[in-house]
């Protein structure tokens, strides 16, 4: 009965730590499939993420506002994926050579200007405990004892679902990610449409980055994301770009993340270097599977993903 007891804790500190180490990639994921239904791949994810999480800190060290924070960071890497809109949509360029020196920039230029702020200490974003309701048995502490950002997750998968699926700019967006050419025909704003994309993607993984810095680990570090924002793409290639499928397969990974330091802490004799290569062993073969299932048989992918749009001037 003890043990019974004891793997229920597990299990609970498992689910509540996927949702919070989960909501970076979350963030991130469901922008970058906001940018890619549009026909654009961003390979630049872990460079905004990290400029998200770097001007995040420095904002609420100066201001102690979590709001304003989080809405400089989103914007910073809404500045950084508006030079990738600029390069590939106006100058033509290749979309993964742009996206690969957007994310070495971004690594680079958030390590510069956040030296000062490594080891820095400050009031980060801290979890909200929701009245009764974190007092329900069993999964009131799992969901209901998170900080903000984790339930504006949640919110974010709804509105790009309801912005790609219930409105004209969605159809628009999707529209230009299929046949830009076919759209520009029927009048669709092929760049503005790809523009517009691109930019909202890039602040969603600002945001990603600010939860990483102010609420997950509340501290600044040099490419602190490891790896997230490439992880990230890779998701959106699992959930097959719907958004509400990326929100899933993001917290699976994050039960994978939580799932290490859990089992180490209740006794497990596994090897913690296996453990710790769970979560990416099961990026490289979910994205395996996806690639087999959407790609070879043509579904979900945006047929004119990562191909040029040239029709001189709109």
């Amino acid at each position: 009965m003890s043990d019974q007891i004891a793997w229920g804790g597990v299990l609970l500190a498992v689910l509540a730590g996927a949702l919070r180490s989960g909501t970076p990639i979350a963030f991130a994921a469901i922008g970058e499939t906001l940018a890619e239904r549009s026909g654009v791949i961003n390979l630049g994810v872990e460079g905004m993420m990290l400029m998200g999480a770097m001007v995040g800190v420095v904002v609420q060290v100066k201001t102690q506002n979590p709001v304003l924070s989080v809405l400089a960071a989103g914007l910073a890497a809404a500045a950084l994926a508006t030079v990738h809109a600029f390069i590939t949509i106006y100058l033509n360029g290749n979309q993964l050579v742009s996206g690969i020196g957007l994310s070495i920039v971004g690594t680079g230029l958030s390590g510069f200007l956040g030296r000062p702020y490594v080891g820095v200490r400050f009031s980060g974003i801290d979890v909200w405990d929701i009245p009764l309701l974190n007092d329900l048995p069993i999964f009131g502490k799992v969901f209901f004892q998170q900080d903000p950002l984790v339930y504006l997750t949640i919110f974010a998968a709804a509105a790009v679902w309801f912005l790609l699926f219930r409105t004209r700019l969605g159809l628009h967006i999707r529209a230009v990610g299929e046949d830009p050419y076919a759209a520009y025909a029927q009048g669709v704003p092929v760049r503005r449409s790809r523009i517009l994309a691109i930019i909202l993607g890039g602040f969603l993984s600002g945001i990603g980055g600010a939860h990483l810095s102010l609420a997950y680990t509340q501290l600044w570090a040099e490419r602190m994301t490891a790896g997230q924002g490439l992880i990230a793409v890779g998701l959106v290639i699992v959930a097959g770009w719907h958004p509400v499928r990326v929100l899933l397969a993001t917290y699976l990974f994050g039960v994978l993340i939580v799932l290490h330091p859990n089992l180490q802490a209740s006794g497990i004799t596994v090897s913690p270097y296996i453990l710790a290569a769970l979560p990416y062993l099961f990026a490289v073969l979910a994205l395996t599977l996806a690639t087999f299932v959407y790609v070879r048989k043509g579904q979900g992918l945006p047929e004119a993903l990562a191909k040029e749009f040239n029709m001189g001037k709109e």
